[in-house]
């Protein structure tokens, strides 16, 4: 399997499909690049290069003790993008990868990025504190350790065949495959980067990093997300990103790439080629 030794040693995962444009896509918590699928086979059949990772501790990435905040995750992007010798890349993030992908863009992006597309992200900043209050109280993300801690499996399965697909909405089209699939990336990856994980994605302010994008971005987001309520998310983010464009789903869920993915791409694509 391809690898790419990050700056720490820490071995990445990426998967590498196709040729044309570079499109690189940054998985959500706790999942891995393979909950890309729909993306990536969609774009490689439409021309297009795409590239995603495991983010360290997560899928098929080593399972490392430490690092698991955000500027790790970004500079483990970076070392994809530099190995691969990525140039006018568009970078597509979900969940905690749209804070990634603020975060590398930031930092890392310089002269290698093309567009920015943040997907059910949670920038600007989830937890709740004195400048955001209207964030969700850290009592939500102590419950989210104490599960992980506990019971994770069941604790992903709960998720999975809930709130992330709006599978606990009347009238749902429940998946099994899709439930299923969504435990067996969770359970792939190691405990401790998702415990760790929930304060990156959950206290780590994105606010600066947002300001800090100079590229075209869209922002992407279901009005029924259960996961990162649009109203502190992608309603705030879109004030801080100089050159975006907020597209609304009406009643899609969090996990809307998968479950709603035939409209997504051809949004994507859109985009992408525009």
């Amino acid at each position: 399997m391809p690898f790419v030794t990050a700056s720490d040693g820490t071995e990445i995962f990426y998967k590498d499909w196709g040729t044309g444009r570079p499109v690189m896509f940054h998985h959500g918590w706790p999942l891995s690049s393979d909950d890309w699928d729909a993306q990536m086979l969609f774009l490689v059949q439409h021309g297009y290069r795409v590239i995603a990772h495991d983010r360290r501790g997560h899928g098929r990435s080593a399972q490392v003790g430490h690092g698991h905040d955000m500027d790790h995750y970004a500079a483990d992007a970076a070392a994809v993008v530099t190995h691969l010798g990525l140039r006018d890349v568009v970078h597509v993030g979900h969940s905690t990868g749209g804070g990634e992908v603020a975060r590398y863009v930031a930092r890392h992006g310089a002269g290698r990025v093309a567009k920015a597309v943040l997907i059910g992200a949670v920038p600007p900043l989830m937890v709740q504190t004195e400048s955001n209050p209207g964030g969700l109280p850290v009592e939500v993300f102590d419950g989210f350790r104490e599960a992980v801690a506990t019971n994770r499996s069941q604790f992903y399965l709960d998720l999975a065949s809930g709130p992330f697909y709006g599978f606990n909405r009347p009238g749902a089209d429940i998946s099994q495959g899709v439930i299923q699939n969504w435990w067996r990336q969770g359970m792939t990856g190691s405990a401790q980067a998702h415990y760790e994980g929930i304060k990156a994605f959950s206290e780590t302010d994105f606010t600066d990093d947002l300001r800090a994008i100079d590229v075209p971005t869209l922002i992407m987001h279901g009005d029924d997300d259960q996961i990162v309520p649009i109203a502190t998310s992608a309603e705030m983010a879109i004030g801080f990103v100089r050159n975006a464009r907020l597209k609304v789903y009406p009643g899609l869920s969090h996990g809307m790439c998968t479950v709603n993915a035939d409209t997504l791409n051809a949004d994507l694509l859109d985009f992408i080629e525009s």
